[in-house]
């Protein structure tokens, strides 16, 4: 199980740092009269919140793994 959230808390960092860098480029090609995102037209601010939020899960399984880890091997739950 602990694996599992690690590799899920890795996705969603990569992912989010995707969603950022996105963002960034999307506002620069905004500010030249393009867009590159073409499905769903978010605005790069949106995109940024997508980030946000899925870096605050990120936050919360990596909390979890620390407590985890100082409970100790033996302990369950």
């Amino acid at each position: 199980m602990m694996q599992l959230s690690s590799v899920s808390s890795r996705i969603l960092f990569a992912g989010a740092c995707v969603l950022a860098s996105l963002a960034i480029w999307e506002k620069l090609a905004n500010l030249m009269g393009r867009t590159l995102v073409f499905l769903g037209g978010y605005a790069p601010s949106r995109l940024l919140e997508l980030a946000a939020v899925a870096l605050l899960f990120v936050i919360a399984l990596q909390l979890r793994e620390i407590k985890q880890i100082t409970r100790g091997p033996g302990s369950s739950g």
